[in-house]
């Protein structure tokens, strides 16, 4: 179930979020400025193209990430979160899409502060 789920949120626009995700990674690594988003930027990326079977775990909270959270929520986190929430509600209202909402409330909440998680299998 798990392999057809993530093949299907694949298939109708995982894919998208994935690759942006991806992007944002790479132009994180060309700034000197953006270095220490990028690995969280890669981390999202591959919990965007395979969500289904994965949570997000809180792996470092120390002094760094809390700061590096806290300006990432206040420039970019808010409207990434948003957005996935916004997603959420539209498939929240149908049925079938209810498995698709839940993972963009997941994605919502990593949006918010990226850095120090950690995505784990179920």
């Amino acid at each position: 179930m798990r392999l057809l789920l993530n093949i299907l949120w694949f298939v109708l626009g995982g894919w998208i979020s994935g690759t942006l995700w991806l992007l944002a990674g790479v132009i994180f690594a060309i700034t000197i400025i953006g270095l220490p988003w990028t690995p969280a930027a890669f981390r999202i990326a591959g919990f965007s193209y395979w969500p289904f079977g994965r949570m997000v775990v809180d792996r470092d909270p120390g002094a760094t990430s809390f700061l590096l959270n806290i300006l990432w929520l206040v420039l970019a986190g808010w409207w990434l979160a948003l957005h996935h929430i916004l997603l959420a509600v539209a498939l929240a209202v149908t049925i079938i899409g209810i498995p698709f909402a839940w993972q963009h409330v997941k994605l919502a909440m990593l949006s918010l502060t990226p850095v120090g998680k950690a995505v784990m299998e179920v």
